[in-house]
């Protein structure tokens, strides 16, 4: 038998490096479409980060606006975050849960603070109430990790890992109904592989929560609060898990 050949698209015979196998002109020609797809799709991804950044183009945000319920807006500094347009640009998809180590005053202190490099996008005190610093979709550098930080929430709790008082029923309830508010929006699963603490996440030198948060019972918790029936919006009739949308 003769040696295997194909044509290009000039009519020309061009023997194959080996039997059963394609032309490397065609290979590569077809490997090099594969990586001009791929180039685009990732330029494209990039562009899609970054198109509010562009001179006249600016995300429409409300000064002290929320994203959960009943929190008080006290922003951190700008240097501790920096603006996104999630989950557009990067997809939320955990919940990462932190413990101060010290107090709820000094966790907005040092988050307030342009040279400490680092904030969470919550903090809860004891006694349950909520201070949101950063909006979800923004990015706050709270995990110590770029890809984690992208793709996540951060939650302080007002405390000490080696404390176990320092974890009330009042911060447990609050902390499990801002979980689920988080998880609903972006529809993030109840579990431990979704919902971490700190000390799960790769790279990290920290030890948060710590051996006394009980995660069986937060995430208890954080279910019962995502199934709990609601008031409609303007209405005296609840809403169940299933009613909405």
């Amino acid at each position: 038998m003769g040696d295997v050949s194909e044509k290009d698209e000039s009519g020309t015979a061009e023997p194959s490096s080996e039997p059963g196998r394609g032309s490397p002109r065609r290979a590569l020609l077809i490997g090099g479409a594969a990586v001009g797809i791929g180039a685009a799709f990732l330029a494209r991804d990039e562009l899609g980060r970054l198109w509010w950044r562009l001179p006249g183009v600016v995300k429409k945000r409300r000064e002290g606006e929320v994203d959960a319920p009943g929190a008080q807006w006290i922003a951190a500094s700008s240097a501790n975050w920096r603006r996104a347009d999630r989950p557009s640009d990067y997809t939320i998809d955990r919940v990462v849960i932190h413990v101060v180590q010290g107090g709820y005053a000094s966790a907005l202190r040092v988050f307030k603070d342009p040279g400490h490099g680092a904030a969470a996008h919550y903090v809860i005190r004891k006694d349950g109430h909520v201070a949101q610093m950063i909006r979800e979709l923004d990015v706050a550098y709270h995990a110590g990790n770029r890809d984690m930080n992208e793709r996540s929430v951060g939650i302080e709790h007002e405390g000490f890992v080696d404390q176990k008082a320092s974890f009330t029923a009042a911060m447990y309830a609050s902390s499990a109904r801002l979980t689920a508010g988080i998880c609903e929006r972006y529809d993030i699963p109840v579990d431990r592989k979704h919902i971490i603490g700190h000390v799960e996440v790769e790279g990290t030198d920290h030890t948060d929560p710590g051996p006394h948060w009980d995660w069986d019972r937060y995430l208890r918790l954080v279910r019962a609060a995502r199934d709990a029936p609601r008031r409609r919006p303007g209405t005296d009739r609840t809403q169940s898990p299933s009613d909405r949308p």
